[in-house]
């Protein structure tokens, strides 16, 4: 019965959340589901379990195949396929900066490129603050973005190890004592 109850719970809380990470609520929804498995589901399975059509399904499953949260599976003389969740929290992590990389940050960085190419026959004076702001402004996103490419490049982190650090960051939480009140 726990179990149920915190699946649910994970269900509604991610797809809430869903949106604000750029994914449906749907497609939030199979996710959280496929976390709370430990083996992997066929999409008739994942939809009977969240009352949602195959296609709709089918759709959230390919989106989190793009995101590489998910792993299509087909057994072998089998035309069923399976989908099982990505365990592995650096490749989730790396998948997700990645695809918003490619989705969201690119576009906003070539446009800022061209509309300061765009600029540069333009003398008058709100021409020249545009220009002087869209530069700083593409400076910021060139250093992030480089950031960015080394994360995904496997910079800093393989070093350190992703694990290392989260369990790091657990231990310190747990030995900070409660504040006292005042």
């Amino acid at each position: 019965m726990a179990l149920e109850n915190v699946r649910t719970e994970l269900g509604l809380l991610w797809a809430r959340l869903g949106p604000f990470w750029g994914i449906s609520p749907a497609t939030a929804r199979v996710h959280a589901l496929l976390l709370s498995t430990a083996d992997p589901l066929d999409g008739e399975t994942i939809a009977d379990m969240l009352e949602m059509s195959r296609g709709a399904v089918s759709m959230a499953c390919r989106d989190l195949a793009d995101w590489g949260l998910v792993h299509s599976e087909r057994q072998a003389g089998s035309r069923r396929v399976t989908y099982r969740v990505e365990e592995d929290p650096e490749k989730v992590i790396r998948g997700i900066v990645a695809t918003r990389k490619r989705r969201e940050w690119n576009p906003i960085a070539e446009a800022v490129g061209g509309w300061n190419a765009e600029l540069v026959g333009d003398r008058s004076a709100d021409a020249s603050a545009l220009r002087s702001r869209l530069a700083e402004l593409e400076g910021l996103m060139g250093l992030i973005d480089s950031t960015a490419a080394t994360f995904l490049d496997g910079g800093l982190i393989p070093r350190l190890g992703l694990k290392a650090l989260v369990k790091s960051a657990r231990s310190l939480r747990s030995r900070k004592k409660p504040r006292s009140k005042r």
